[in-house]
């Protein structure tokens, strides 16, 4: 806590929750299609986001106000994106039957329902639990969902670590009964209706939180596991990623990571993106409770009086790494070791079909910006849901928002691709790769942070990149193309080749030098690109790419190695040579 006791107003809100109850139960009922401010703070930490639709926003109020058209997105937490068909088809009817009949892949291996209407919140909530998921923790002051390389091969190593993040999700999830008795609680007798994906969560006679205490932690805490060789679930992006160090198929240990996160207000100097710092090593024994220590560190030195610097990167940045970790050993009770000195070397999307190493396959199918959805010319969500109710694979959601079919027999291949190709989806193979290694965030029209487009403005523009693309034969480049709607940095644009950041309505921050591996920040190149000039201005920065790179140098590495000055140099004289 502070120690001077000025409070942010959402650590009062959570100080007077009563452990998250808070007035949700009888606001559910009061009449209005939204929620209270103190509740709105409360729903995060339950899952659900109490946003409005602005482009359905109409008319005015008494007092001279938008009238807002309130929806809610409700987010399920899926440790390490894996599921099963069952599951996921009960999302899938959640989408049609009370949503926006769309479903949504997160950049964390999770599934967000929207459009949800307060009159319905309780039972998807419910419905949810029904298939033994659950969306407590998905949002808010806490452990949110735990990543976890996907891929389901047949060897120790990837058991190992997702059961592992089965083992994380559990030991930090919040342990309050507010959110059976609000969610699956029958309100007028008391009777539970529903056991669900929370049990043993808010009913095994905790009053209090064991490791949260009565005012959880000072902001959102992000955790994820992957390997030094594929660092698909973008280890330095996280507060705390654990990158596990491996020998032939046996896990001898972890590399704690620390202090990632990208979240940036422009107006704020004070505030920046950050990839972690190493910390220590960790045993697979003693990996959890080095863990826990790292944690408790934040929820007691974390800033909870200004929201804006109160994420682990800052508590690392003012402490710096030593002083950190000395905090971290005193709190584990003993020194931890070094790091090893291995480095993340590798990335895998998992797409496209491969062994799992027991005699089946899966394959991994590139879902654009993660939207599950049916359009006139392609019916990706009547063509998943074929694939589910025919072959009843396993399911997995991978940190690019795509989705790995498992535990596909050797016949059955074939007819896979036939349901894809007979709906009009496009096989992995098919996509290119600039579209492949592309992400957005949701932004407008439901985000309230939103300052312009993403999601709905990112497709086109990879439509002109493609084209620009082969004219300079750099179509088969591998690269990262990452756009968000404002500088918060949900689909992580701040360690990618080519960021593109909202800055004003229909314009863009545009950043270089990022990499695959997810280990190095990138640069700011311009600022306020508009949306129209974004291909245009990147064309440049492929030319020079394309005359002047290294042997096997990366369009990262390349912007990296010569830097804003020289790229925009460059820039202006082929723009003056184009124009002549």
């Amino acid at each position: 806590m502070s120690d001077t006791g000025k409070l942010s107003p959402v650590e009062t809100i959570k100080d007077n929750s009563n452990f998250l109850a808070g007035d949700l139960t009888p606001e559910m009922t009061d009449g209005n299609d939204f929620f209270g401010k103190s509740s709105e703070v409360l729903l995060k930490f339950h899952g659900t986001y109490q946003q409005d639709d602005r482009d359905e926003r109409g008319g005015v109020t008494e007092d001279g106000k938008k009238k807002k058209s309130f929806i809610f997105m409700v987010r399920t937490r899926i440790p390490g994106g894996k599921l099963t068909s069952q599951q996921l088809l009960e999302e899938l009817d959640l989408c049609d039957q009370l949503g926006n009949t769309t479903l949504r892949i997160t950049t964390r291996q999770a599934l967000q329902l929207h459009g949800i209407l307060k009159s319905n919140l309780k039972e998807t909530i419910k419905r949810i639990n029904d298939c033994q998921l659950s969306t407590l923790a998905a949002c808010g002051d806490v452990n949110r969902n735990v990543m976890c390389c996907p891929a389901p091969y047949a060897k120790n190593i990837y058991r190992e670590t997702q059961a592992l993040a089965d083992q994380i999700a559990l030991h930090f999830a919040p342990r309050t009964k507010a959110y059976h008795e609000t969610w699956l609680t029958d309100t007028s007798t008391g009777e539970k209706i529903a056991a669900g994906g929370a049990a043993g969560q808010a009913d095994d006679g905790f009053d209090v939180e064991p490791i949260y205490g009565k005012h959880y932690m000072p902001r959102k805490f992000k955790m994820a596991i992957g390997f030094d060789f594929d660092n698909c679930v973008d280890l330095y992006a996280n507060d705390l990623g654990l990158m596990a160090i491996t020998d032939g198929d046996k896990i001898v240990g972890y590399n704690v990571l620390v202090g990632g996160g990208f979240g940036v207000t422009p107006s704020a100097k004070k505030t920046f993106p950050a990839v972690a710092k190493k910390l220590c090593f960790a045993t697979p024994e003693n990996v959890v409770a080095v863990v826990e220590a790292v944690f408790k560190v934040q929820r007691d030195f974390g800033n909870r009086e200004d929201r804006k610097v109160a994420r682990l990167k800052y508590v690392v940045a003012n402490w710096g790494i030593e002083k950190f970790k000395a905090k971290v050993d005193e709190y584990y009770g003993s020194v931890l070791p070094e790091p090893h000195p291995t480095d993340v070397h590798g990335f895998n999307d998992h797409m496209g079909w491969d062994e799992q190493g027991d005699g089946n396959w899966f394959y991994g199918l590139n879902v654009e910006n993660g939207r599950i959805k049916d359009t006139a010319e392609m019916q990706l969500k009547t063509a998943i849901r074929e694939i589910l109710t025919t072959y009843n694979p396993g399911v997995r959601l991978t940190s690019h928002q795509s989705i790995l079919f498992t535990d596909i027999k050797p016949a059955d291949r074939a007819g896979l691709e036939a349901i894809l190709k007979k709906y009009g989806v496009k096989l992995t193979e098919e996509v290119s790769a600039v579209r492949r290694w592309s992400m957005a965030c949701v932004a407008w029209p439901t985000c309230g942070l939103s300052i312009t487009e993403s999601e709905r403005a990112l497709p086109g523009m990879i439509d002109q990149l493609e084209v620009e693309l082969a004219k300079l034969g750099l179509s088969s480049e591998k690269f990262t193309v990452r756009m968000t709607g404002c500088p918060n940095g949900c689909a992580r644009p701040y360690n990618s080749d080519i960021g593109l950041v909202g800055r004003a309505r229909g314009q863009y921050s545009m950043f270089l030098g990022g990499r695959l591996l997810g280990d190095r920040l990138n640069y700011l190149y311009k600022d306020y690109v508009p949306a129209e000039e974004v291909v245009s201005t990147l064309v440049p920065v492929f030319t020079y790419f394309k005359q002047s790179r290294q042997n096997g140098e990366t369009l990262g590495d390349f912007c990296h190695r010569v830097g804003q000055a020289d790229l925009a140099a460059f820039a202006e004289k082929f723009t003056a040579a184009a124009a002549t």
